[in-house]
């Protein structure tokens, strides 16, 4: 696979495992991927829903994906930084990517920080849903310890079904917005910045999340600009800088 230069590489959404690609295209995509990254590489930012489920064990991982995590772990192993930002599909993540990969788990829902001389928020892009009726009594209740300790009570297989049958119903919900600027990611950024204007904070220059599978961009009236990571459904799908 021929990547972009860069040193700096973001990508969500891969949703490795999903019932509608038994074959394991994104899989393999993603495998690439990896392995093509510049040799120059810096950091890679995993924003969220890399898989389509998963969840720690204290003593075994889920099966599959052994040379994503090889791959992960080559990265890690010659000097790039990998940091890895939970999604709703994959927040049930606690330290085996750290202690067996040297991939950094970052369970904030978004973090600014500066890269190539710009302000950047980065997260999965799915804080808005924290805030909706029903849809944040999910968000917390997936997101909450009780939660993890329960589904880590319930047989692996019967986890790994009931994962599988939400997220097809989830995705059979899903209908992405052909116009960014009235979704809850568009309104989160610009009230984020007016919030950071008032507390004296610099301004974001770039907004990056995924969550909404539809790659797009658009400026945010409060500065900066707002880019929507698009998912691996048609093949690779990444930022650099």
């Amino acid at each position: 696979m021929d990547v972009r230069q860069g040193k700096y590489f973001f990508t969500a959404d891969v949703h490795m495992g999903m019932s509608d690609d038994p074959h394991g295209v994104r899989e393999q995509d993603f495998l690439d991927f990896l392995r093509s990254l510049p040799q120059d590489t810096q950091r890679l930012y995993l924003l969220g829903d890399v898989f389509d489920f998963w969840i720690d064990y204290k003593s075994v991982a889920p099966r599959g994906y052994v040379r994503i995590l090889a791959a992960l772990a080559d990265l890690t192993d010659r000097g790039v930084q990998v940091f890895f930002y939970p999604g709703n599909h994959d927040w049930w993540v606690t330290d085996y990517f750290e202690k067996e990969l040297g991939v950094k788990v970052v369970k904030e829902y978004c973090t600014v920080m500066e890269l190539d001389g710009k302000t950047i928020c980065l997260g999965h892009g799915d804080m808005p849903l924290a805030a909706k009726g029903k849809a944040r009594l999910i968000f917390h209740l997936f997101h909450s310890k009780f939660w993890i300790a329960v589904l880590r009570a319930m047989p692996v297989r019967f986890i790994f079904w009931l994962a599988r049958t939400w997220s097809a119903s989830s995705r059979s919900k899903h209908r992405p917005d052909p116009d960014i600027t009235t979704t809850g990611l568009y309104k989160f950024a610009d009230k984020f910045g007016r919030d950071r204007a008032a507390a004296g904070e610099p301004p974001v220059d770039l907004y990056i999340f995924g969550h909404i599978h539809t790659p797009a961009r658009a400026q945010i009236p409060s500065g900066g600009e707002l880019l929507i990571l698009g998912d691996w459904s048609a093949g690779p799908s990444y930022f650099c800088l």
